[in-house]
Order: structure tokens, then C-alpha cells, then sequence
């Protein structure tokens, strides 16, 4: 959890990624881990010789029951690692997972709409843009917009879960 730990504190040191301001340590990673797989839910992380290159989970999207079969994804990359194909592989496989399991719908919540890189892979794996929320953000002394996307899993709305 110690890679895990520095690759989400580069992200929150120097990104808006997330819109965390203090990086959390591999102990809180490590419950925020744990938490989500007492849930069920998913927790990869991708490596690359021995090395831990990123990694991706699925929570719940929102808490109230009515929401219990939507999740949100978050995917971190290491720096030296991007454009090399791990957020590809890590978001593929967190996709194929959570439609094995009983949710119908997949958020995303990409920090900052400035974030290409991460709408792009997004969309190239069946997310559409499903709105933005200017300014609901404030890092760096800038505001932040975010931007929605959604995919469907499995029947998605097509039946009852």
C-alpha cells in the first residue's frame, strides 16, 4: 500500500484531479482498501516488473439505498507510467468485474475538465458524458469543474435488477 500510497499523493500534490488536498498515508489507503472489499467490491492494482504502476477500485456511488446499484470508478496511474497502457487494462478490468457483480451503472467523477487524458479513456470504453459541474471545486487557487460520465453494465436499465 506504500506505491499505492505514493502514486495517489503525486496525484493529490500536483492535480485536480483528485480534490484532495493532504495525501493520505498507506494506512489510510489501506482502510480505504479494506473498507470496499469487506463490501465486495472490487480493489485492482496493475504492476510492471515487480513494480506497482496504478491501480483502480469501484465504490458506491452515493450512500442512500436508492443508488445501491451504481458504483464510481477511480483510477490512479503512476507519472512514469502514463501513456504505456496501464489505466486502459486497469479500467477494462474494473468494468468486467463490476458486471459480473449486481450493479447496473458505472460513474465516473473526473477532477477537472481540463483532464483529457482520463475523459478520453473514459469514452473509448463505452462512457458518455453525462454532464459537468462547474466550479464545485477550489485547488490550487483555481476553481474546478467536474465532469460526468456514465456507462452501463450488464442489462443496465434494460430489466429489474
Amino acid at each position: 500500500m506504500a506505491a499505492v500510497a505514493a502514486i495517489y499523493g503525486h496525484y493529490v500534490l500536483t492535480s485536480a484531479a483528485t480534490f484532495e488536498e493532504s495525501p493520505p498515508d498507506a494506512a489510510a489507503m489501506a482502510a480505504r482498501r479494506a473498507a470496499l472489499l469487506d463490501q465486495g467490491l472490487p480493489w485492482l492494482v496493475a504492476e510492471r516488473g515487480g513494480r506497482v504502476v496504478g491501480y483502480s477500485y469501484a465504490a458506491p456511488y452515493r450512500a442512500r439505498p436508492a443508488y445501491r446499484h451504481t458504483l464510481e470508478d477511480s483510477i490512479y496511474v503512476a507519472h512514469d507510467a502514463l501513456g504505456g497502457g496501464v489505466g486502459r487494462a486497469l479500467l477494462a478490468a474494473l468494468i468486467e468485474r463490476c458486471g459480473r457483480g449486481p450493479w447496473r451503472q458505472l460513474v465516473a467523477v473526473i477532477g477537472d475538465s481540463a483532464n483529457a487524458g482520463s475523459i478520453a479513456l473514459h469514452a473509448s470504453l463505452g462512457f458518455r458524458h453525462a454532464g459537468t459541474l462547474t466550479a464545485v471545486g477550489y485547488k490550487f487557487g483555481r476553481w474546478v469543474d467536474t465532469v460526468q460520465m456514465q456507462r452501463a453494465l450488464g442489462d443496465g436499465d434494460r430489466t429489474h435488477p
